[in-house]
């Protein structure tokens, strides 16, 4: 929902909170319908938010009704318990997390916007609760419980085990995510928390990776079998004990069902007492931020030379240096790229080589990623790039320019690349192919750092600062695909004499002579990254008016 729809309808909380006190008004009916109404003012005047919003709620529930059959149809099978307990962990492991990695989806997970009203924290506690059952996810965990339940629930007594299960799961998912977010709301409101979210794509992807490795293992190991003792432990993780107490009952094991119940309610009652800690030390505490921090510290005081900053060199160099590298660290988005490259480019060559189905070669994929970040160099300056055309007049300076970065570039590159190679060599028991795999890797490399340094002079582009998953303003995409693809082509084409070497020493049974790919990798590598740079410094000095309008547009 909009900040203003929420602004707008603080005004009607505060009123009828106040008869509420007096017992007038029960504050959980006032906060269902604060909770209705901020959904009807999200949708009023934006087809585009009203067709998300009900195409959103029609794939939920066709993805729901999808579950319920499938769960349903696990009835009577020797795994459902094992499949249902689990996917009530994955289940509630999702509502812990989600708040975390997207908080703007639902700006009522703030709580800090009702510090100013009278309102005690138990009653306020309950409002939320409820009102937080009102919204897509929670008739999500609705069908999947009760899903769930029907898988598992035989005779009179796993039906009546079944009758609090579902709402026990659905409280439990529900309370374990307003208390993360309650816990954290100065985190999901600060530029740490939007760092966060910006990392979520990462962990996804990641999540993607190991569950694609789990599902192999699985299936080649013996199928469902084989997670029963983590199910075994799980069943006893509250919420995941809603669904294995229909399991216990339905088996006769009534006094494991009892025990399980009692996990349940008493974890549920925990939460709930932890929200409201949280929530009356959310209420009562000073935000962080609007404390005076004007003592200066050493730390930043000497920020600008002291610590790891004092290993780079002097001069315009360094300067440039550690801007590009304080980007990767400050700014969210260069550090989303960069987690993600770092991140992805170690996972694929290990993955495939734990699954028997590695390459040495793989490990030139993430140096390939890390390559990326040399294009648009100028657009990762947004408006601020203004500041750097200052200081550029002439080739010569230009030239300067590009090749510090591609030095903040290197600096990172080359030892992950070195890690990355070592580590997949002896994944794949392959140390013969060490250097030759880390020469295609170095050749590789300096080809990007080459067409990277290009395509920022020819194609720059803006990159919006608002919006998490925007990467190019309206009306630049082509400029972006262009400068991106056409530069990852030509890095190809540069580095292919290496990569054709390494094929045929290969094919040739030549493995003796395989290490000259090092060497011969790492002076092709600095000497198109050289002659690169050379290009690029022209270009960029006669055209940075035009380099300046571009990147600025966001």
């Amino acid at each position: 929902m909009s900040a203003a729809s929420a602004s707008a309808s603080a005004p009607a909380a505060a009123t009828a909170a106040a008869p509420a006190a007096a017992g007038a008004v029960d504050l959980t009916s006032v906060f269902v319908r604060l909770k209705l109404s901020l959904l009807r003012n999200g949708l009023k005047g934006s087809s585009k938010r009203k067709a998300a919003y009900f195409s959103s709620l029609a794939l939920a529930l066709v993805v729901a009704c999808f579950a319920m059959l499938g769960l349903a149809v696990l009835h009577g099978n020797a795994h459902a318990g094992t499949v249902v307990v689990l996917l009530a962990a994955i289940l509630a492991l999702g509502w812990t997390f989600m708040p975390l990695f997207f908080p703007s989806g639902d700006e009522t997970l703030d709580p800090s916007r009702l510090v100013m009203l009278p309102l005690r924290p138990r009653p306020l506690v309950r409002a939320l609760l409820a009102s937080s059952l009102v919204g897509i996810g929670p008739l999500f965990t609705v069908c999947l419980a009760v899903g769930s339940v029907v898988a598992v629930a035989r005779g009179a007594a796993g039906i009546v085990a079944a009758v609090p299960a579902v709402p026990l799961l659905v409280l439990g998912c529900v309370t374990l995510a307003r208390a993360v977010a309650t816990a954290n709301v100065r985190l999901l409101t600060s530029r740490k928390g939007r760092d966060l979210a910006l990392l979520s794509g990462l962990l996804i992807a990641v999540g993607a990776q190991v569950a694609n490795f789990a599902s192999q293992r699985l299936f080649q190991s013996g199928g469902l079998a084989q997670l029963e003792p983590v199910e075994a432990v799980v069943r006893w993780l509250p919420p995941a004990t809603a669904v294995g107490m229909v399991d216990s009952a339905s088996k006769g094991s009534y006094g494991v069902a009892a025990a399980q119940l009692a996990v349940t309610v008493l974890a549920l009652v925990l939460l709930l007492r932890f929200w409201e800690r949280s929530l009356t030390t959310l209420m009562v505490t000073p935000d962080g931020s609007t404390i005076a921090a004007s003592k200066p510290s050493a730390k930043r005081e000497s920020a600008g030379g002291a610590g790891v900053w004092s290993f780079l060199p002097g001069g315009r160099a360094g300067a440039v240096m550690q801007r590009t590298l304080r980007y990767v660290v400050r700014d969210p988005k260069t550090k989303s790229a960069w987690v993600t490259a770092l991140a992805i480019g170690l996972i694929i060559p290990v993955f495939n080589a734990l699954q028997g189905t590695g390459s040495l070669y793989l490990a030139c994929f993430g140096t390939g990623m890390l390559g990326m970040q040399m294009y648009n160099q100028f657009g990762q300056d947004t408006s601020a790039f203004w500041m750097v055309a200052q200081t550029i007049s002439t080739p010569r300076e230009a030239f300067a320019e590009l090749r510090a970065r591609a030095y903040a570039l290197a600096l990172v590159t080359v030892p992950y690349t070195v890690v990355v190679t070592a580590v997949t060599a002896a994944l794949v028991h392959n140390w013969g192919g060490f250097p030759a795999a880390l020469g295609v890797g170095l050749a590789l490399l300096g080809s990007m750092l080459c067409t990277g340094a290009l395509a920022s002079a020819h194609f720059p582009y803006s990159i919006p600062t608002e919006g998490a998953f925007k990467n190019v303003v309206p009306g630049q995409a082509g400029l972006a695909w262009a400068g991106i693809f056409g530069g990852m082509l030509a890095s190809a084409v540069i580095c292919s004499p290496v990569i054709v070497l390494a094929v045929y020493l290969s094919v040739a049974d030549h493995s003796s002579l395989t290490w000259i790919l090092l060497p011969l990798g790492t002076a092709w590598g600095t000497l198109a990254t050289w002659a690169g740079l050379r290009l690029a410094a022209p270009t960029v000095a006669r055209k940075l008016p035009e380099i300046l309008l571009a990147v600025s547009k966001g």
